[in-house]
């Protein structure tokens, strides 16, 4: 869980500015560090250089018996103890140490009698030069890497909100929106150089467009089938009506009747695909409606009404839903079904062998069977279908206590 962070600060913005800062601070550090070394290379070379040169002016005055200058003597005071030995041993060196309190450069050679000549020269100007480098290089690399990162972070940022716009109408696409589109203004435009979130977004576009026309000529197939299967089962019926009393008129008359029932199955489907299903919404009484669908069912099953509630909905719709999931456990589950109502929640239960793992996981699809076992036809489809309409949620489970359960939450309006 991300506290504090927009939605589209994910992991991806946050590695890159981690990224960013990483990198900025390093290469912050590598060019402070060469500045550095170089300015008090140079800083130090010159006043060596200064320092040696008083010396060879001291050693010239001091053999020929003149008089040193200031700041330079034969073992002064303050001389540090590696330099003095240095030059004791016949060798010229420099160093800079403390001399008073303040940093100063030493520079010494060997003198008459196995001492050491030395000169000093005042180097705080030197160290404060270096001093206020360092600090110019912090500062600079703080505002650069400031204002590296605000620039970082606004790239970085376009590219994942893009990224999440395109992942949000995945979503709705695989949330049954088929008209949703990224429409990247990068991929509108073929003959402008396209970055990799754009070939992605024109890649969805196209591929929900593709399945969109799938998926309308499936619709525009099944209808057009069911359509033209009216009319001469029409006639069909007709004509079974007409035959003698006996069996095989029996036989006819309720095949042609199955018939009947898939195609008008099968137009409902293609309207409710459509999506241009309107609801027609009065208060209604959950419990008096449960009543109604199970006498309609003649199956004598029992309704407990746990506690009854009156909602805003679609009475057909809701009769048609209640219907199917009654007919569905008494075609494939075992007795004792139960309808319970209990508040704006209804439930039907049977206790048979429960729903096959497809519909559990993936939901009801049209006439699939497993492993030899009969298929669950239309009417789960179909129920599922009108449930969308009403605006209600119709899951489906099987009970620790064996058998299949699908329950119905209506929305409250009321």
């Amino acid at each position: 869980m991300r506290l504090g962070l927009p939605r589209w600060a994910g992991p991806l913005a946050v590695r890159a500015a981690a990224f960013i800062i990483v990198m900025c601070c390093a290469l912050a550090a590598l060019l402070g560090v060469l500045v550095h070394v170089s300015v008090t290379d140079q800083t130090v070379g010159q006043a060596r250089d200064a320092a040696l040169s008083r010396l060879r002016e001291a050693t010239e005055s001091y053999e020929a018996g003149g008089p040193l200058r200031r700041g330079a003597g034969v073992d002064p005071p303050g001389l540090p103890e590696r330099l003095r030995e240095l030059a004791v041993s016949g060798r010229r060196g420099t160093m800079v140490a403390e001399h008073d309190g303040r940093p100063t450069m030493w520079a010494a050679g060997p003198a008459a009698g196995g001492r050491a000549l030395a000169v000093r020269i005042d180097h705080t100007q030197g160290e404060r030069t270096i001093e206020a480098l360092d600090g110019a290089i912090v500062w600079s690399s703080a505002l650069a890497i400031g204002a590296t990162l605000l620039v970082g972070a606004f790239a970085v940022t376009r590219v994942t909100r893009r990224l999440h716009a395109t992942a949000r109408v995945a979503r709705r696409i695989s949330a049954g929106d088929l008209d949703a589109r990224v429409d990247d203004p990068r991929a509108a435009h073929p003959r402008r150089a396209q970055d990799e979130v754009a070939s992605v977004a024109a890649a969805l576009d196209s591929m929900a467009s593709s399945l969109q026309g799938k998926l309308l000529a499936e619709q525009r197939f099944t209808a057009d089938v069911a359509h033209e299967l009216r009319t001469p089962l029409t006639g069909l019926h007709a004509a079974a009506e007409l035959l003698p009393p006996g069996r095989p008129t029996e036989l006819v008359r309720d095949r042609v009747a199955a018939l009947r029932t898939l195609t008008e199955d099968l137009l409902e489907i293609s309207r409710l695909d459509s999506g241009r299903e309107r609801l027609e919404a009065d208060p209604e009484a959950l419990g008096a409606l449960a009543g109604r669908v199970v006498r309609a069912s003649g199956t004598g099953m029992r309704v407990d009404v746990v506690r009854d509630a009156r909602v805003e909905t679609d009475r057909r719709r809701l009769e048609r839903v209640l219907g199917n999931l009654v007919a569905n456990a008494h075609r494939h589950g075992r007795t004792p079904v139960v309808l319970t109502v209990d508040g704006p929640v209804i439930t039907v239960r049977d206790h048979g062998d429960g729903f096959p793992e497809y519909v559990l996981v993936h939901g009801p699809q049209r006439f699939r069977t497993e492993a030899g076992a009969k298929g669950h036809g239309l009417g789960l489809t179909i129920a599922l279908g009108q449930a969308e309409v009403l605006g209600a949620r119709l899951e489906f489970a099987n009970p620790p206590g064996g058998g299949a359960l699908a329950t119905l939450t209506l929305p409250q309006h009321l």
